[in-house]
């Protein structure tokens, strides 16, 4: 059975989450007709997902069974994604970033295909704890870390944590210490504290793909192209959390770990990060300020550069990871993307 998680006022009640779920969904209905895809790029994405599964690899930790990727030679990239995304999210850009890096791409407890341990927290400082375990079972010192949305408050613990682990740190849109948790995911926070986030939101878009690309869906909300999400991205990265009750639970307590702010207290960690470190941010982005590079810049010594993408939304890097590549390639000095 899964666990409930309590709302902390009374007057959220399980009825009422439910039917403002309902209201949801009809909102999204309504949000527009379902648009069509570009039947060669849903079919490469489907090739991509068989890929992905064939490639799945599984480490054994403390915390669980990490489900990750690892492809190509040279030194290790990390690559963190968002919530509730999957290592999925990065395909595009691990294919033409890995014959200048070995690239892993773990799924954080909770999301992907990660299996947990019992009992074992999913905070992002306890991601921050698996990540280490991760990288020792697999024998990797340090990392160029690439990572997106959630991944990139855990990238900023990761790197105060074991600072002497982190040779780069390519961010794109995340939370910041003043922008953590965006208000954008106050909704999903009473959902989760009611123990109905992932049947309310997730399952509607994982059994009508057409909705979950819609204004009010995943696709509308942070995505710029409306063929996006993929429904095989929306397999991979719904359809293992609505697996059984026991992932919708971790799925709810991932959402609750990020409330309240986990980056609370990291501004002066930051200042003086000598860490090497690029930004490219999603300007149409409507989950997180489009004034956190600026704030990233100004705070952190050693950034070495911002890049705008004028059109792009939260989770760009899995709809440019052309621009993804060439980045990283200039933070790590790696030339001209092949």
């Amino acid at each position: 059975m899964t666990r409930s998680v309590q709302p902390r006022s009374g007057d959220l009640d399980r009825r009422r989450w439910l039917a403002a779920a309902g209201g949801l969904a009809a909102f999204i209905a309504m949000g527009g007709a379902a648009r069509a895809l570009d039947l060669s790029d849903a079919e490469a994405d489907a090739a991509a997902a068989r890929r992905h599964d064939r490639e799945r690899r599984f480490a054994p930790t403390r915390f669980g069974r990490v489900a990750h990727i690892d492809r190509g030679q040279g030194p290790a990239a990390l690559f963190l994604h968002g919530f509730p995304l999957s290592s999925f999210q990065w395909r595009g850009a691990i294919d033409r970033l890995s014959d200048v890096r070995r690239c892993l791409a773990p799924d954080f407890m909770a999301l992907g295909r990660t299996e947990v341990a019992p009992g074992q927290g999913v905070t992002p400082q306890d991601q921050v704890a698996m990540l280490a375990a991760f990288l020792d079972v697999l024998s990797v010192d340090s990392v160029d870390l690439v990572a997106n949305d959630s991944g990139g408050a855990v990238a900023q613990l990761f790197a105060l944590r074991y600072p002497r682990r982190v040779r780069t740190i390519l961010l794109t849109n995340c939370d910041v210490e003043p922008d953590s948790p965006p208000a954008a995911l106050q909704p999903v926070f009473e959902l989760a504290y009611a123990g109905i986030w992932p049947d309310a939101w997730l399952e509607p878009w994982l059994k009508d793909k057409a909705k979950a690309r819609a204004a009010g869906g995943l696709g509308g909300m942070c995505f710029s192209n409306p063929a996006h999400p993929t429904d095989a991205a929306i397999e991979q990265y719904l359809g293992p959390i609505l697996s059984s009750l026991e992932r919708k639970d971790l799925a709810n307590r991932y959402a609750l770990g990020l409330k309240p702010n986990p980056l609370a207290g990291t501004e002066t960690g930051l200042r003086d990060c000598a860490i090497p470190t690029r930004i490219v941010w999603g300007m149409s982005d409507t989950i997180f300020s489009t004034a956190n590079p600026d704030y990233l810049a100004r705070l952190m010594p050693r950034v070495e550069g911002v890049r705008r993408i004028a059109e792009a939304k939260l989770f760009f890097p899995e709809e440019y990871p052309d621009i993804i590549a060439e980045e990283a390639r200039r933070l790590w000095r790696e030339g001209p993307v092949a």
